[in-house]
């Protein structure tokens, strides 16, 4: 239900609606409220100069528009801005950008015509996407290119993603048994500015990067049985003198689920307890950074997705139109409420997180891959002949040079600015480009995963210890091990790392987590 201002949606709403195909409805409160904006616009802009209804737009608004021109005007706005290139946006991209752009204008300060949100509803609905272009938007006046598409669409023009194919507009309209939107006073501008592709993106990506810290945190539990290491790295003692939550929380959660595995072991029954005579400890004393110091390098990364949440959230329960359309304060008040540096901050600052994240993966995949750092396994977890069979040493190429590619794509946008529009739009956010560049790194981070979950079920298969794993690996271990299976001759991997990959990305690995979590808590009580 969208309910305009009375009920914020969050994070975990959002994902039902675009991830799980969740049907909208619009309450009569949150209509009435649009509604009323809308009569309010119609009437006080009587007679008025007011910018974007009888004015052009941009470094343009000192020209006057006649009445007779102002729905063309609303319609040239619409396909001059429809200039978008690079590739379309993927369906869930669009569904996540028009439901951020119907949130916004549900809140009743858009002077929109409610037929327009009933139809954008419908649309989401019915699954029928706008054909929406990566490249275009700089985050200033909003995401102008890419809304513009948008509008594009909702006015019957274009191309929409229905049905699996590429289809004309006019044909979905068809198929649907709806009507175009119709231009009343301002819904070209209405639905151009605003931060709603980068918002909408921003949103799938949070709840993407929360499910790659879960995935780790689980990889990064799994490589620490494999290596039978003492569990005092997540040890509450050591963690809580760090003054992070992250890092208190990463550490919590790790010795939550790794308390009933038959693998990790306790630092003083094995050094404290008895008497070392050794000289040379051939046993680790501390295992490599990669495995010891994860708390710390996952809570930085888990503190830095929460807060990025919380931004995200409040731009998409927020008012980012220009002029903003306030009823009950009867006037209408010009601004910079499109401006993206918000999103374009939090998408800088949630793509080097998971960039490093990516690293973290990457260097633990080479640790199990080094016979000489981890000393328990054959070089390149090789099951085969060696120098015969290859093992996983072609899978590596692949997860480092990705992790190359994030390191190369974790460069600021926010920072990039470049001014335009007759240098009207002075400096600007890039908060598009930083969003969408952000679900790169993001997808890129679920194939380094996949790589290193493939050799650590290798791993734990040459030692025979799975049945000693903790239940929340060996849940990993075994719904992993249905698609990629252990292996002593060499294969042509690619087809199974990604799947392996896509189940990663489509398995809501938060939903179980939490779900094991309360169990595992129960228990203990």
């Amino acid at each position: 239900m969208i309910a305009g201002g009375r009920k914020k949606i969050d994070i975990t709403e959002f994902g039902k609606i675009v991830l799980h195909n969740k049907q909208v409805s619009i309450s009569s409160s949150a209509l009435a409220e649009v509604k009323r904006s809308y009569e309010f616009l119609k009437v006080f802009s009587k007679g008025k100069l007011i910018y974007g209804i009888n004015t052009g737009f941009g470094p343009m608004a000192q020209y006057r528009i006649d009445d007779a021109d102002l729905k063309q005007l609303q319609y040239n706005l619409v396909r001059s801005h429809s200039s978008g290139m690079g590739r379309v946006m993927s369906p869930v991209q669009t569904r996540a950008l028009m439901l951020a752009r119907l949130n916004t204008m549900m809140l009743g300060y858009s002077g929109i015509h409610p037929d327009t949100v009933k139809l954008l509803a419908d649309l989401i609905n019915n699954e029928a996407y706008p054909c929406i272009y990566t490249h275009g938007g700089v985050g200033a006046s909003g995401d102008l290119v890419q809304l513009a598409h948008l509008a594009l669409g909702l006015i019957g023009e274009g191309e929409f993603y229905f049905n699996g194919k590429i289809t004309p507009a006019k044909n979905v309209y068809k198929a649907l048994g709806l009507k175009p939107m119709e231009v009343h006073i301002r819904e070209g501008l209405s639905i151009l500015n605003g931060t709603s592709a980068m918002t909408g993106i921003g949103c799938i990506n949070v709840i993407m990067a929360k499910r790659l810290v879960l995935w780790s945190l689980l990889l990064s539990l799994m490589i620490n049985e494999m290596m039978e290491a003492y569990n005092d790295s997540f040890s509450a003692e050591l963690n809580n003198v760090k003054l992070h939550s992250g890092q208190s929380k990463i550490a919590e959660w790790m010795r939550t689920f790794g308390a009933k595995s038959r693998l990790l072991r306790k630092r003083d029954e094995h050094l404290y307890e008895r008497e070392v005579t050794e000289n040379v400890i051939n046993d680790k004393v501390q295992e490599y950074y990669s495995l010891r110091c994860v708390p710390q390098i996952l809570g930085a990364v888990l503190d830095t997705v929460m807060n990025t949440e919380e931004v995200i959230v409040n731009e998409l329960n927020s008012v980012n139109d220009n002029p903003v359309v306030d009823c009950k304060n009867k006037n209408i008040f010009h601004g910079g409420n499109f401006h993206g540096d918000y999103v374009a901050l939090e998408m800088d600052k949630l793509k080097l997180v998971v960039t490093k994240l990516s690293m973290l993966a990457e260097r633990q995949l080479n640790f199990l891959l080094n016979p000489h750092l981890n000393q328990k396994l054959p070089a390149f977890t090789n099951a085969g002949k060696l120098g015969l069979n290859f093992g996983l040493q072609g899978m590596q190429y692949p997860a480092t040079s990705t992790v190359a590619e994030n390191q190369a794509l974790s460069t600021s946008l926010y920072v990039h600015s470049i001014p335009n529009n007759n240098d009207n739009q002075d400096i600007v956010s890039m908060g598009c480009n930083a969003a969408i560049i952000c679900s790169q790194v993001i997808e890129n981070a679920h194939e380094v995963l996949a790589v290193e979950l493939a050799a650590l079920m290798q791993a734990i298969d040459i030692r025979q210890i799975s049945g000693r794993l903790s239940p929340a690996t060996k849940w990993l271990y075994e719904n992993a091990r249905k698609i990629f299976p252990f292996f002593t001759e060499d294969f042509a991997a690619s087809p199974k790392l990604r799947e392996l990959k896509a189940w990663l990305i489509e398995t809501d690995i938060t939903e179980h987590f939490h779900k094991e979590l309360n169990a595992v808590s129960s228990e203990s009580k």
